[in-house]
């Protein structure tokens, strides 16, 4: 098989290892089209797995299958960002399923892999852009979030082989108590 033109990018990892310690999928849209309107309840579910199928997105989640070549078909997070939001912000109540990323990375410098094809568990994806936070984040969250998340919303990228992501870390989530940082400082 031919190799790309555009190498495989190596996973930039902060201390070697990439680990996968969240799997959510949302079956239906929240806030997606909703301008100007209410958010519809419908909460993400956390999963150990979960399929990606190269060119359709993640099977059950609201954007499976959503349009041809679609740039948003699975979506990252990283949790050192949800962290530092949780402790800036000094939130003690929410989870990263609040963000509706499908993945929620530990020890990845995500926005490096915008533009790159990238492997991880034996798949590989192609980084398309940042999931840009929007209003409605200030909602899930919290009022500031949409602000202080700009250029650390996340990763869209599109599946380009088949096959299974499974956690990789512990996926219980506590958000730091009684400590604020500047964001912009660590991030």
């Amino acid at each position: 098989m031919a190799r790309s033109a555009n190498p495989l990018w190596r996973v930039p990892c902060y201390d070697g290892a990439v680990r996968i310690v969240g799997l959510y999928i949302s079956r239906r849209h929240s806030y997606f089209g909703r301008h100007g309107r209410s958010a519809i309840d419908a909460p993400a579910e956390e999963l150990d797995s979960i399929s990606c199928v190269a060119g359709r997105g993640v099977h059950g989640d609201r954007f499976f299958a959503y349009k041809p070549d679609y740039k948003g078909q699975i979506s990252f997070f990283a949790a050192e960002t949800y962290d530092r939001l949780c402790g800036e912000l000094d939130v003690h109540d929410k989870s990263p399923a609040a963000f509706r990323r499908n993945v929620i990375t530990r020890g990845v410098d995500l926005n490096a892999l915008i533009g790159r094809e990238f492997e991880i568990q034996g798949l590989r994806f192609l980084g398309t852009g940042e999931c840009k936070p929007c209003y409605w984040m200030n909602m899930a969250f919290h009022p500031q979030a949409e602000s202080l998340l700009k250029g650390h919303g996340g990763l869209r990228a599109k599946i380009l082989t088949t096959g299974q992501l499974k956690l990789t870390g512990q996926n219980t989530f506590e958000p730091p108590s009684n400590k604020t940082t500047d964001m912009e400082s660590v991030l």
